[in-house]
């Protein structure tokens, strides 16, 4: 999912262009996945890309740098880390226990 599609699904109503609410909703991304982490749930940030680019943006791996993941700039050439964060997420959420317990 995009930053773009996560605003209007969640009717955000937040704009990209503007610099300030842009990093507002990277900010509550960071740390809604920080208490996800540390409450032993997946990444949710794994899942929101930026448009046009294959791989998460570089708060994305500063904040894994952060939760002791490993040297962010490491973390963002190894393609295999991001398709496993993504993949422990898809399954953690599939999971209906999971998806009633805490959604």
């Amino acid at each position: 999912m995009t930053f773009q599609n996560l605003i209007y699904e969640a009717e955000l109503g937040l704009n990209l262009e503007n610099s300030y609410e842009k990093s507002m909703l990277t900010e509550v991304i960071d740390e809604i996945s920080e208490s996800e982490y540390k409450n032993g749930r997946p990444l949710l940030s794994s899942l929101v890309q930026t448009k046009g680019q294959k791989n998460q943006g570089d708060s994305f791996f500063r904040l894994c740098e952060r939760l002791g993941l490993g040297n962010w700039k490491e973390l963002k050439r190894d393609s295999k880390f991001i398709e496993e964060q993504r993949e422990a997420c898809r399954n953690f959420w599939k999971n209906k226990v999971n998806y009633s317990s805490f959604l």
